[in-house]
Parts: C-alpha cells; structure tokens; sequence
C-alpha cells in the first residue's frame, strides 16, 4: 500500500509539479536526506521535552487542489493592506498588488508565480533554513507545495502592511508551505501573515519553513500569528539572516495548534546587525506550545534583543529553550532575551530554558525567564471595585502582555492580540 510520503508518493508529486530541473534536484535531494533522517533520533535538546508518539504522518496528506473558502481570521478584513496572497490546503487561491508597488518593482504573490516570471528570486532559498537541518526541514523541502514570496528592491520602501494567510480547509489535510522574503540593500517592508482552520473539529498538519532575507541597511518587520484550530499539528523552521546595519523586527503569537513548535533562528551575519524578536502565547485546554530559539551574533556590534510572554491555562503546556550564540569575532555584542509565564491553573506548566554560548570576550549577554500565578490579592482588589472575576483576569492578563505589546509599532497587531486573549478567556470583544 503506498503512503502519502512513500518513494512512490514522492515520485508521482514530482510528476505533478511543472518545475525547472534545478528544483526537481533540490527535492531529490532533500527527499534522501529525509529518508536517512527517519533513521536517526531528533536532537534529544531540542525535542526530549516534546511527545511526538502521537503524530502519525500518515494520517495526514496533500490536497489535490486548494478552494477560496470564507475562514474565520485574525487581521484579514481589518485594514487596507498593500497587497494580499492567500493559501488553502497548500494551494494558492488568491493575490493582488496595488499597482503602483509593482511599478516600483516590488515582487508579491504565490510561489508558483514567481517560479514562472521571477524564478531566479527562488534561488535564495536554503540561505536561511537547509533542507538537511532534521527530518522536518527535509521533509518539507522535498514536499513543498508552495507558498508566499516577498521580494522589496534595493532602496524601495513598502509603508503600507502586506498580508499572507495560510489556511486549512479540508479534514485531514497537509501544508507545507513555505514563506520566503528577501529584501535588497536598504528596502523596507511590513509582512503580516496568520494561519487559520476552517472547521475546529478537522485535523490537519503544517509543515513549514520561514525564510527572512535582509540584506544591508534593510528594514523587516514581519508578524506570524499561528492560530490553527486545536486538532493541528504545527512543525515549523523559521529563520532570519540580518546583514550589516540591517534591521528586523519578528513578532510571534501563539494561540491555535493542537500541538505546536517553533525553532527559531536569528542570524547577524553583518557588523551593526540588529533583531527585536517578541512572542505572545496563550495556551489553553491541553495545547502544547514549543519554542526554540537561536540568537546568532556572528559580526561585531550586533545587538539581539527577544522578548516572549506566555499565559498558560488548564493542563496546557509552555517549552521554551533559548540561546544566545556568540562567535569568537563578534565583539561588542548586546544579546538580551527573557521569557515570563503566567499561570492561570494548578495542573499547567511551564518550562524555560534560557542559554548562552560566548566565545568574544568583550560583549554584554544577559538573559532570564520567570513562571508564576496569578496573584489573588490582585483578583480580590479588582473584585472589590465591581469588576467581575473574568474581568479582572482580564486587566492582569493584558497587563502582564502590555511590555510586548508596547514593543509592536503595527496597530493592528496590536489590537488583533488584545482580541485574541479576550476569545481565549472566554470575553466576547
């Protein structure tokens, strides 16, 4: 019997696709790399704190077509963005560009429109995320169905937001899209993406890869929220390289997914590099959120700075594991990152593991993480002035959110991940 990800399947996908020769290889190569890869154990750092006995990949398979079906969203409809792309099951279904982006030469759409009028816009990709890193990056590369592609040229600047959405609308789907932006020297751009179901009852698998390009003296600010329904399966590569007096801004929420891991990576590669990275999760039921992240200063004068809060309710779970990486040449680094839990039930539970590695001798790391309940003196003072109890957990919740939120410069964002806590407490808003 063939399975979805069988030498088979692989083959007769391989015979479905129009693609060029040289992308033809690429997956021929990650497919072998990914069959080796399932005879050897996941980085026991990384995934020992993570159960992925219940995954069963063969539950799950690629959908012959994606339909532009309504999905309920976080941000889409909200503001008057610059352009949209949207993905179903894995298949592009829409996109436009206001005009005069385009005339500037800015690059928006789906994969397989850039493949046939820009193609050599795909050879950036594995800069970031090597199809070879573990069986989920080769997975995905040898499957890859597709996704979003951003392309800013040099000095061109983009003020008005972009949007993505990558959604799931069929029982026992899979997506492996793949998210690729690259900026030239001194463009600027805002790229806002979310994930979404279709029905909270269908189970479904993304298998991604984030893939942020910023060359020198570049501006990113680039928003994932993720939130699939709470049958979902989310295995995701996502990473930036930052070049010399480049800037990116990364934003992460965290909110659907049955079970759901991130690893992270940030690269400096150039002097005077910088990175804001923030996370806002909020875990309920008995989701499993997971983070890992790398904070790589590879130049001197970088500077790193990452930021997550997490609220965790019921028997949901919190991992985060993070490292600041400091070469031996890059000097002068700044490299801060801090992760705060709050929790809201006795039977939650949180796990944070914050690291570094530095070979420079001249550089000011620091890092820390803290897990604690909800004070109920707090409740009891908000209580005692006619607020209700889902109310004042409320004030604290967004209280204990505001430094993060205080960091994002996008308004819609902003008041998307306020709307958002408020569903996940229970508070129609």
């Amino acid at each position: 019997m063939t399975t979805p990800w069988s030498t088979a399947s692989f083959e007769d996908f391989l015979a479905s696709r129009n693609e060029p020769a040289w992308l033809t290889d690429r997956r021929r190569q990650a497919f072998a790399a990914y069959q080796e890869l399932l005879k050897k154990p996941l980085d026991p750092e990384e995934f020992k704190r993570i159960d992925l006995r219940a995954l069963r990949p063969d539950k799950f398979a690629l959908v012959p077509s994606g339909d532009a079906v309504p999905l309920s969203t976080l941000m889409a409809n909200r503001a008057d963005f610059g352009g949209t792309v949207s993905h179903i099951d894995g298949k592009a279904v829409a996109s436009q560009l206001r005009p005069e982006l385009a005339a500037k030469g800015v690059i928006f759409g789906s994969w397989e429109t850039v493949l046939a009028t820009r193609p050599e816009i795909l050879q950036a990709l594995e800069r970031a995320v090597p199809a070879d890193t573990d069986r989920f990056s080769a997975w995905h590369t040898a499957f890859c169905t597709g996704g979003t592609v951003l392309f800013v040229p040099r000095n061109v600047q983009v003020d008005v937001p972009l949007y993505s959405l990558i959604g799931l609308a069929t029982n026992g789907a899979a997506d492996l899209s793949h998210t690729l932006v690259v900026l030239e020297e001194g463009a600027s751009a805002t790229l806002l993406e979310e994930t979404a179901s279709l029905d909270p009852s269908h189970t479904g698998l993304h298998v991604g890869a984030v893939e942020l390009l910023v060359a020198p003296r570049a501006v990113l600010r680039y928003v994932q929220l993720q939130n699939w329904s709470e049958k979902v399966w989310h295995l995701a590569h996502q990473a930036g390289r930052v070049a010399n007096d480049a800037s990116l801004q990364w934003t992460v929420g965290g909110l659907g997914a049955k079970v759901a891991h991130i690893h992270q990576d940030i690269h400096l590669d150039g002097k005077g590099a910088a990175a804001e990275v923030n996370g806002v999760t909020f875990s309920t039921d008995k989701q499993i959120h997971s983070y890992y992240t790398q904070q790589g200063h590879h130049a001197p004068n970088t500077r790193s700075d990452l930021l997550y809060k997490d609220v965790i309710r019921d028997r949901a779970r919190i991992i985060w594991r993070g490292m600041i990486q400091v070469d031996v040449d890059a000097q002068k680094t700044d490299g801060y990152q801090r992760n705060d839990a709050l929790m809201l039930s006795d039977a939650c539970r949180a796990d944070l593991i914050p690291g570094l590695e530095i070979e420079a001798d001249d550089v000011r790391c620091t890092h820390g993480a803290t897990a604690g309940r909800v004070d109920e003196e707090q409740l009891f003072y908000c209580m005692c002035r006619g607020i209700s109890r889902s109310e004042a957990m409320h004030v604290i919740v967004e209280g204990f959110f505001q430094r993060v939120y205080d960091r994002i410069p996008v308004e819609l964002v902003r008041e998307t991940l306020s709307q958002a806590v408020q569903r996940k407490l229970g508070i129609d808003g």
